[in-house]
């Protein structure tokens, strides 16, 4: 029986050693000889705080378990640990002062669904938590979190039998109206239903179905944004380890409600001057996004990220030898943007791991991981460039600039190299 949390992929000689220089390349590797270095990523560590993640359901709305998990690892770690009322997580490592603090934010919830009504077939009817297509969710195995506890069940198509629908199967709609529960328990009608004591509004959880492979692609849903949790820690674990020092403190942020739209809105204190929020980048077709390296995302649908911590950030990536690309995202926001539109006024970026079908049954690959916590590192133990940021109003001086220059060219050189 295939363990699919170690999957050895059959028929590809040499996975093994793929794996290893791809995570050479990113700056680390599984030899722990290496942990000496103080910029090492213990991708063990990462991996197993990941897979911890993906077992624990977190659709928003249902978050306090993966919070609680965050929050006594984040203890073990020996941080200083605060929740919001409703269980966003505020981390702080101290540095040498108090401001401009520097913010890391990931978030916990991940999509669901929510019961819409109970059918006269025994049936549910749900629509989805966060924005995702019904085409991901027919065959999903779910759970169903009702008064009198757990059900589990499947979603599927209201035409699923080939043997009855025969090609209209292929042929009907795709969307939430279209597809339907149907919970493992003697469920013939609405009242059985009751009965059991499933109810309008109940949180429906999809099964993760995660999948680790020795070649470090990694294969589930929900890696958004369970993979950016388990690359703050990482990271965490490694400072900690090798007692890294910072010029400022850092808040270490999670949020529960960014697939909803909310996010970092009410996490954030006055001292945060800048916030990198840390989630998943999109590699399809049209998008610069790649499944290695970081992906720095330089704008999403609501604008432009902070033009110097960007810049800082890229910076950061060529003189660490960690591989980078750029990325704009139209149909993407993340806990940055929740910040901004709360009104904080603290500068922006957005950190981002490529991630295949997003939204989806997704994948993504270790060595991105890594290099995501090797630059995260060396971002928050790098020197304060902009001192001014550590009052939110002040005069003229200190301000930034942003100037410009005229590209130098040689057209004779290139008008030579074309001829």
């Amino acid at each position: 029986m295939r363990d699919k949390n170690n999957v050895t992929q059959a028929g590809s000689p040499g996975h093994a050693a793929l794996s290893l220089r791809l995570l050479d390349a990113g700056g680390a590797d599984c030899d722990k000889t290496r942990m000496q270095n103080p910029r090492t990523i213990d991708p063990d560590y990462l991996t197993s705080r990941l897979k911890a993640l993906l077992d624990i359901p977190s659709p928003t709305g249902f978050t306090d378990e993966a919070v609680r998990y965050t929050a006594r690892e984040l203890e073990r770690l020996g941080l200083e640990v605060k929740l919001t009322r409703r269980g966003a997580i505020r981390a702080l490592r101290p540095g040498a002062a108090q401001r401009p603090a520097r913010g890391i934010v990931s978030h916990l919830d991940t999509l669901g669904a929510q019961v819409k009504a109970l059918k006269e077939n025994g049936r549910l009817e749900l629509v989805s938590i966060g924005h995702w297509s019904a085409r991901f969710a027919e065959g999903a195995r779910a759970s169903i979190f009702s008064s009198r506890g757990t059900y589990r069940g499947t979603i599927l198509p209201l035409k699923a039998s080939g043997h009855t629908f025969n090609e209209e199967v292929d042929t009907q709609p795709v969307g939430w109206p279209h597809v339907e529960l149907r919970v493992d328990a003697l469920t013939h009608q609405r009242d059985d239903l009751l009965q059991l004591g499933i109810d309008v509004g109940d949180i429906v959880a999809i099964d993760p179905q995660p999948e680790f492979l020795d070649n470090g692609f990694i294969v589930s849903r929900h890696l958004d944004d369970k993979a950016g949790v388990a690359v703050m820690l990482a990271a965490l674990e490694a400072m900690q380890r090798a007692k890294i020092e910072t010029p400022v403190d850092t808040y270490w942020l999670f949020t529960i409600g960014e697939e909803v739209g909310v996010g970092a809105s009410a996490v954030l204190v006055p001292e945060i001057a800048s916030l990198v929020a840390i989630d998943n980048g999109t590699t399809a077709t049209g998008q610069n996004s790649q499944e290695f390296g970081v992906t720095l995302a330089m704008a999403d649908q609501t604008g432009p990220f902070d033009y110097h911590l960007s810049k800082k950030l890229h910076e950061l990536c060529g003189e660490h030898a960690i591989q980078v690309q750029k990325d704009v995202f139209r149909h993407y926001r993340s806990d940055a943007a929740s910040a901004v539109e709360a009104g904080h006024d603290v500068r922006t970026a957005l950190l981002t791991f490529g991630v295949d079908g997003s939204h989806g049954y997704e994948r993504i690959h270790l060595q991105a991981l890594i290099s995501l916590a090797r630059l995260t590192i060396h971002y928050v133990a790098s020197e304060v460039q902009i001192e001014r940021d550590a009052e939110e109003v002040s005069g003229l001086r200190g301000f930034t600039h942003q100037k410009v220059h005229e590209a130098k060219q040689d057209l004779k050189a290139d008008e030579q190299a074309r001829s």
